[in-house]
Parts: C-alpha cells; sequence; structure tokens
C-alpha cells in the first residue's frame, strides 16, 4: 500500500482513546463522550478503581458507578474483546489486560508504578492497532508529559471545560452614559423601563454600574418585569457592604425570586462572610442554614490519617468558616441579642458548619445551603448538589477559581466555572465577581504584587 493510501485508511479509522483512572474519577460516564471512536480501559485502571469503591466522597461514587457500568456491560462478554457501547453510536470498549510494551515505561521512568504500566497499555494498544490513531486521555498533566515523551499522543478530559475562562461571565458591567437623565430618573424612582438604555441583550439578574461625568447609580436587570431597578446598598446582620461589588452580591443573595447564586472572587474579597451574613439576616425563611465545604487533605491523604475522633479530623478545615461566624458575631456585645441568637443556631442546628460529604443524603427543602471553596469541585458534584434542591431552598456557591487544590482540576474544567458559563441569563440564577480585596491593605497588596 503507498503511504497516501495508508493515510487515507488511518483518517477513516475510528480513534483509540485510552482511558486514566483519573478521567473515570472525574466522570464516569466518560467512556460514553467520544462519538463514534472506541474507549479502551487498562487492566490496571480497573485495579485502582477498586481501591476508591469504598467511601462517601464523590471519588467513591464515580468509582462504584463505573464499576457497575463494566459489570452490566460484561455480562455475555469478554472484556478483552471489543464490545459494543449501545449508545447510539459504532463506538466499542475493551479492557487492555497485557501490559507489556516494547518501550518499557517502567524501565525508563524507574518506577513500578500504576501510571507507568497505563503508559505501557497504551503503547501495546498502539503496537496491536498502527493503522488507528491512539491517544491517552488524562487529567493528570505529568502523566500526558510522560506520554509525550514516548511520542504517544496525550490530551485532556474536554467534557465539561470551559474554552475560554478569561471571557467568563463577570455579571457585572459599566456602563458610561451621555448624560444623566436616566440616572436621575432611576434615583427618583427606583425603577424604569430598560428597552432603550443597555445596549444590546441583557443577561438575567446583570449588574451595572451607570455612571457618566455628573453622578452614577447601581442597578440591576430584573427578567420578569424588563426593568431596570436601583440597587440599594444594605446591611445585613451588621455586614455593610464596602463597594459596588459586594453591594450587588449581597442584593443577589436577599432576593427572594433568586434560588441560586455564585460569587467568585480571590481572598479577602468578602465572598464567604457577605453569604452568611445574608443567610442569617434572612434566617427565618429557612429550617436551616447549612454552610459546607470540600474537605481536600494535606499530601491527598485521607483525613483518617488524622488523629482525634472525626469532630477534631474535620475541624481544621472547617475552621475558615467559623472565623467568618465570629467575626459576624463580634460585630455585636457578647450579651447582645444577635451574638446570643447565633449561638442558639449554632447549639440547635438551625446553622451547621459541616464537611461537603456530611451533605450527601439529607433533604435540601427550605434550607439556605453555601457551598465554600466551590472551585474544588467538579461539574457532576456541582450538578448532585443543585438537583438535590427541594421547595423554598437557595444555594450559594462561592470561590476563586485560580486556587484550586485538587490534583485533576484547573481553571478550565472545576465545577465552578462550568456552573457559571453554563447557568448566565436564567431567571433563577444570579453572579456576582468580586475583584476589590475588602480584608486589609496588607491583604490586598498581597494579592497585587505576590
Amino acid at each position: 500500500m503507498c503511504m497516501a493510501a495508508k493515510k487515507k485508511s488511518s483518517e477513516i479509522l475510528p480513534k483509540i482513546f485510552v482511558l486514566d483512572t483519573s478521567v473515570i474519577l472525574y466522570d464516569h460516564n466518560a467512556i460514553l463522550n467520544f462519538d463514534e471512536h472506541d474507549v479502551a480501559i487498562p487492566i490496571t485502571v480497573l485495579e485502582e478503581l477498586d481501591n476508591f469503591k469504598k467511601g462517601n466522597d464523590t471519588l467513591n461514587f464515580e468509582a462504584r458507578e463505573f464499576i457497575r457500568f463494566i459489570d452490566k456491560m460484561s455480562q455475555g462478554n469478554s472484556l478483552n474483546h471489543w464490545i459494543a457501547l449501545g449508545n447510539g453510536s459504532h463506538s466499542k470498549f475493551k479492557v487492555i489486560m497485557d501490559e507489556s510494551s516494547k518501550v518499557d515505561a517502567e524501565a525508563i521512568f524507574n518506577g513500578k508504578k500504576a501510571d507507568h504500566k497505563i503508559l505501557n497499555a497504551a503503547m501495546h494498544i498502539q503496537a496491536e492497532y498502527p493503522d488507528r490513531n491512539v491517544i491517552l486521555v488524562s487529567k493528570d498533566v505529568n502523566l500526558r508529559l510522560k506520554a509525550r515523551s514516548l511520542s504517544l499522543a496525550a490530551e485532556d478530559y474536554e467534557t465539561g471545560k470551559i474554552k475560554n475562562v478569561d471571557g467568563l461571565y463577570k455579571g457585572i458591567t459599566f456602563t458610561e452614559l451621555d448624560d444623566s437623565a436616566v440616572i436621575d430618573s432611576l434615583h427618583e424612582k427606583n425603577i424604569i423601563p430598560a428597552k432603550g438604555i443597555l445596549n444590546g441583550h441583557a443577561n438575567a439578574n446583570h449588574y451595572y454600574i451607570l455612571k457618566n461625568h455628573k453622578s452614577s447609580i447601581l442597578a440591576y436587570f430584573n427578567p420578569t418585569t424588563n426593568n431596570l431597578e436601583k440597587v440599594e446598598k444594605r446591611s445585613a446582620y451588621g455586614i455593610k457592604p464596602k463597594n459596588a461589588e459586594q453591594a450587588f452580591a449581597m442584593h443577589a443573595l436577599l432576593n427572594d425570586n433568586i434560588k441560586l447564586v455564585t460569587i467568585q472572587g480571590v481572598a479577602g474579597t468578602g465572598k464567604t462572610l457577605l453569604a452568611l451574613a445574608c443567610a442569617l439576616e434572612n434566617r427565618s425563611m429557612f429550617r436551616q442554614i447549612y454552610l459546607a465545604r470540600p474537605i481536600i487533605p494535606l499530601n491527598n491523604k485521607d483525613i483518617g490519617f488524622l488523629p482525634g475522633d472525626i469532630k477534631a479530623k474535620i475541624n481544621p478545615y472547617m475552621e475558615p468558616l467559623w472565623d467568618n461566624l465570629k467575626f459576624i458575631q463580634n460585630q455585636y456585645s457578647e450579651n447582645a441579642k444577635e451574638s446570643q441568637r447565633i449561638k442558639e443556631m449554632v447549639e440547635n442546628e438551625k446553622l451547621l458548619v459541616t464537611p461537603l460529604a456530611y451533605i450527601r443524603g439529607r433533604s435540601l427543602s427550605n434550607i439556605m445551603f453555601i457551598v465554600d471553596e466551590a472551585q474544588n469541585l467538579t461539574p457532576l458534584e456541582i450538578k448532585t448538589i443543585i438537583t438535590r434542591a427541594g421547595e423554598g431552598t437557595k444555594i450559594v456557591f462561592t470561590g476563586d477559581i485560580n486556587q484550586i487544590d485538587t490534583p485533576y482540576l484547573d481553571a478550565q474544567s472545576n465545577g465552578l466555572s462550568y456552573l457559571i458559563d453554563r447557568m448566565r441569563n436564567q431567571n433563577l440564577y444570579a453572579h456576582t465577581t468580586l475583584e476589590k480585596g475588602e480584608r486589609s491593605e496588607l491583604a490586598n497588596l498581597a494579592n497585587e504584587l505576590l
């Protein structure tokens, strides 16, 4: 066969994507997301998943769901032969049982690691199917680099990734007006029709800083009435907004018609503090207030390695949440009714500070649910939380998409970015980006220069 004919043949054959364990733990449905192409799973991946199947974290759920899927698909079939996925396409999958390779990754990288076995499996199937494009798919950047050093094509798992994170929706627009008539009218009436004022389409619950050379005003677009409404700087449980961004965030948090709020911003911008203060302000509307965050153990070790009972194990991870609560409490004297009320809410579990994993299985009806550090969640985890919302529940996600502690997530693939990108312009949703730090001059200086 001539080279031109061989090239043409390889282009029409489906590719073979070899999935790393990290991809399965990110999305157990990943095997179904490669269109008409085939998917191969190294046997080492199944062995690694076996170590994750017990537990209550999302990783454990993902491992169990994938194992169940493989078990179902293998009924009456041999896993080391191609099996049709049956997802409306011609794609197939198999388990790579032979992880021997002419080029031995274990010898080259001097280590008998699972990653090296997966590399060998990918190179084995590449040698077995020389006329097809074989691509290793992994969320592990280092594994992708190792694969490419062995002349093996490697890609990140793209499903759920935001293409342009720099253009991620901010929720706030600064608009310069030619004269002050609109601003004066909004100051006087508080509500004016938005038609003819805003340039182009206005996203639902979008916030505006309207300004001309004489005056300015804060406003938001009400998607139900198609009006611009004045945003007042109001306080919540002793906490007052220090800038326009915080005023917008508090408006969204206190708005009964908005059931889902995201607040994105760097450390010190007040994301968690504002959310908690507004939850306390509106406490009578909810059966309980949950303040939760995912636990990201140091050195990727399970919290079982830490000494003490379960409360002692998780307290270090929850301390930032308690700090915000104490800050609000300290706005009042110790004997003030507001301070005593917070104490009673904690004692009676009306206000619950807890790891996110401990929320699983609980009813989310009539709950104010604040999820801190949401950038450390996957898109599936975000979806799982929101789809549990019952009547009367409001959910708030706060985080900084550039400060991710989970190894296989980044600014493009984390759940917070995914949520902001997908939910914009929904009537039940509002988003604000906080850019101005208000913690202290020192904290601001560190964010700017370090």
